[in-house]
């Protein structure tokens, strides 16, 4: 039994590492793929499991961008640490109105929210915005992360707060949010990744704190497993949307999102 919940903890892993970075919904999959492969663990180390796992994909951002986000490196003159201390600030107004919200009402949208339909609407609604919003062919109006304001970042934070919506996607949310603000879909890609830091590590605390951290071994071993399988995969992850959006739009996530929610309406209403 041991091992089959180990084997689970790396699938949920590999799920977790491929959508939390593509406009997806990993929270969606995850409460998805969890329907068919449940774990044999307490109700209270499942829903735990689904936020603290995404700690692993955190780590594969500041992994990857390490020299970008740290203000101290030895490489970079002055202007450049400056500008990097500016954007630490943008990404912290980003994070506050998710932050607020989701620290107030956590209870309730998980108990009211966490449901296959509300996943499937919200894979389908946010699939449907996608493909509208990249039909437009407005010029970005910022190519460089320096090109975006304190008052944009926060706007695109307040975006951030439908992810909280399962189904929505954060990365999908604010990348939409972004490039209605006029960024560039590169930019919005990488300020996303940028803007979970915060959100994803606090999420995870806060989550591990309010439980108590009463977990048996079995439990601690499968949150561990799955947050190092999330890491890796989510380097893998990162690295092809980053090179997928050089030349491609987000329309094949919005196909993407509608064929998945349609599958899942009628799989949970005709079985």
């Amino acid at each position: 039994m041991e091992f089959i919940e180990i084997i689970k903890a790396i699938i949920l892993g590999i799920v977790q590492g491929i959508t939390e970075w593509l406009p997806i919904s990993s929270t969606g999959h995850l409460i998805l793929v969890e329907q068919f492969i449940k774990f044999e663990l307490s109700q209270v180390f499942v829903n735990t499991f689904f936020v603290v796992i995404q700690f692993g994909s955190i780590l594969a951002v500041l992994v990857l961008f390490f020299s970008k986000l740290n203000p101290f490196d030895r490489y970079k003159n002055t202007t450049q640490r400056k500008e990097t201390f500016h954007l630490w600030v943008k990404i912290a107004i980003a994070s506050i109105p998710a932050g607020i919200i989701g620290f107030l009402f956590d209870d309730i949208i998980e108990e009211a929210l966490y449901n296959s339909t509300i996943v499937a609407l919200m894979l389908i609604v946010y699939g449907v915005l996608f493909i509208i919003i990249e039909s437009r062919s407005n010029r970005p109006r910022f190519i460089e992360l320096d090109d975006i304001g304190y008052t944009t970042a926060l706007f695109i934070g307040f975006f951030q707060v439908l992810a909280l919506i399962p189904g929505t996607s954060r990365s999908g949310a604010t990348i939409l949010g972004a490039v209605l603000l006029g960024t560039s879909r590169y930019i919005a890609a990488e300020f996303s990744f940028f803007m979970a830091i915060p959100v994803m590590i606090g999420a995870s605390g806060y989550k591990l704190l309010k439980v108590g951290m009463a977990f048996n071994g079995l439990e601690w071993l499968a949150l561990a497993v799955g947050s190092i399988v999330s890491f890796i995969v989510s380097v893998f992850a990162i690295k092809f949307l980053l090179g997928y959006i050089r030349k491609n739009d987000f329309k094949i996530f919005g196909y993407y999102r509608i064929i998945l929610g349609i599958i899942v309406l009628a799989y949970f209403y005709f079985t």
